[in-house]
């Protein structure tokens, strides 16, 4: 089992997290390793659908190594508390590409931390995150990018965006350059907004009953996200499961 201390508002990484939930799930198990050695393209990925009240904390440690890829999607929607966390360190030439999607409601906490390191030169990184939260719901998007020194060529995008259902919701967004190299392209933007009402008249207009198309609208929100599944039967599971969710909401 993890030894490591219980977090703190002071940790940076769990700054918006239900410390309470964490504390009753304390200590949690050791983070997932996952190793792509040279040359190598995997994919992986995470559906979090916790039942109702559980505490869902998942720890990765990804190292890609030189000239290899991988490809990580999840999909952020059970428990009270749900956290997906991932370390990737990338070789030279490697590429990392992460889609991920939270969609909550009621109370829900819901998080996606990643620490990417880009480690050597000429690695590229994508990360795409989509939040779409109702009732009192919090998601939380946290992602550090460290271009090491020497690292030259990096080339690393981050694309964060958040739907709020309700007022009462809560979305935070942290993405974060630490760069020590002077040739790189590193790019980052995070937005928060809510639908658009004059799409929804329209829609209305067309004899749309509400539900179905603050459904579709929603839907296209997050196309994209996990539109890079290798798998055809995990990404129609994906969907799926995010269709489930959010016909919850609606």
């Amino acid at each position: 089992m993890n030894a490591v201390a219980l977090p703190t508002r002071r940790d940076e990484a769990w700054r918006y997290s239900d410390l309470d939930a964490v504390a009753a799930a304390w200590p949690v198990a050791p983070a997932t390793r996952i190793s792509v050695a040279a040359g190598e393209v995997a994919h992986h990925h995470l559906l979090q659908d916790a039942a109702d009240g559980a505490t869902a904390i998942h720890d990765y440690e990804i190292g890609v190594a030189d000239g290899a890829a991988c490809h990580f999607h999840v999909l952020n929607i059970g428990g009270a508390f749900g956290r997906i966390a991932l370390n990737v360190t990338l070789g030279e030439g490697a590429h990392f590409e992460l889609g991920g999607a939270i969609i909550g409601g009621d109370s829900q906490t819901l998080e996606i931390v990643t620490t990417l390191t880009h480690a050597q030169p000429n690695a590229t990184s994508e990360q795409v995150i989509r939040s779409i939260l109702a009732g009192r719901a919090t998601g939380t998007y946290m992602g550090k990018i460290t271009v090491a020194r020497g690292a030259q060529k990096t080339d690393a995008a981050q694309s964060v965006k958040a739907m709020l259902l309700d007022r009462t919701a809560t979305a935070n967004a942290k993405p974060e350059l630490e760069i020590y190299a002077d040739d790189v392209k590193c790019a980052h933007g995070a937005t928060v907004g809510e639908l658009d009402k004059a799409a929804l008249f329209y829609m209305a207009s067309r004899g749309m009953d509400p539900a179905t198309a603050r459904t579709l609208l929603l839907q296209s929100f997050i196309a994209g996200v996990f539109d890079s599944v290798a798998d055809e039967a995990v990404r129609e599971r994906l969907e799926t499961a995010a269709l489930a969710k959010l016909e919850v909401l609606v």
